[in-house]
């Protein structure tokens, strides 16, 4: 949606064209809340602009076909290695030559994933932040195999599409989800031990850090299941670091199938 509507030409791919029916869909109502804010007193500017938008925007099922013309590949599929290492592996064999690939993964390797093809130095990774119209944050991924001019590229691409960027270096959850994911976690640990209600930890971190939701409101958003992935995945990568232990309560939670907000009820129930 941004980068359409920034006038770049997007093909949207996904596997069924019921989704990207769907999906579609989806960026036509995202657009329409965008325009009126942005054009709120001028409703034929607002039509045209959504139109121009659509205009920019193709759907596929089929990547191996539409990457032959393609500047820049965003992965966004399904959190998992094998299944990301696979996809990138079938299009690096069909993409042209200048084609750069960027995954918006939040928590695998942006390095392992570039070794499942030939362009290492022609890879990185462009992390956005949900919802994606809204957020400005990009986070621009640099592996060690990164050339200069790929980073500057995507530096370039995330400031085209009106976001501002970061930079960091290729280590577990970046930047934000570093600093976010243990503390999500921490919040946990303190109730675990009983030292205060979720409630009322909720109150003091938006009240007293200004935090737009506390943390157990945070866990629930963006689905237990996510982070409990997350943070097995860190775990295993430094077993002896204790920002990284797992949750007995979370694990427990996501057991019987309390993944938040998207099953309605994680740590809090939801109608």
């Amino acid at each position: 949606q941004v980068a359409a509507a920034s006038g770049h030409s997007v093909v949207l791919v996904d596997q069924s064209e019921e989704i990207l029916k769907k999906s579609t869909k989806g960026i036509e109502e995202s657009l329409k809340r965008v325009t009126k804010k942005k054009f709120a007193d001028k409703p034929e500017a607002s039509t045209e602009f959504i139109e121009k938008t659509l205009k920019n925007l193709t759907t596929s099922t089929d990547a191996v076909a539409v990457v032959h013309s393609t500047d820049l590949v965003i992965e966004a599929i399904v959190e998992n290695q094998e299944m990301k290492n696979e996809l990138f592996k079938r299009l690096d064999k069909f993409a042209p030559e200048h084609t750069i690939f960027a995954s918006n993964t939040s928590s695998l390797q942006i390095t392992q994933l570039a070794n499942s093809t030939t362009r290492q130095d022609r890879f990185g990774g462009l992390h956005f932040f949900n919802p994606v119209p809204v957020m400005k944050l990009v986070e621009v991924i640099k592996t060690p195999m990164t050339s200069q001019k790929t980073f500057e590229s995507l530096v370039e691409f995330s400031k085209a599409v009106g976001k501002s960027p970061v930079s960091c270096k290729d280590t577990p959850g970046f930047i934000v989800n570093r600093l976010l994911v243990p503390y999500m976690l921490e919040a946990v640990r303190l109730f675990e031990r009983g030292d205060a209600s979720k409630e009322d930890i909720d109150v003091a971190m938006k009240l007293g850090a200004g935090y737009p939701m506390g943390p157990f409101e945070l866990l629930d958003y963006v689905g237990l299941d996510t982070s409990k992935y997350i943070i097995d995945g860190w775990h295993s990568l430094e077993p002896d670091n204790p920002l990284f232990a797992p949750s007995p309560l979370l694990n427990k939670l996501v057991e019987e199938k309390k993944l938040g907000k998207k099953t309605g009820e994680g740590f809090y129930k939801y109608k």
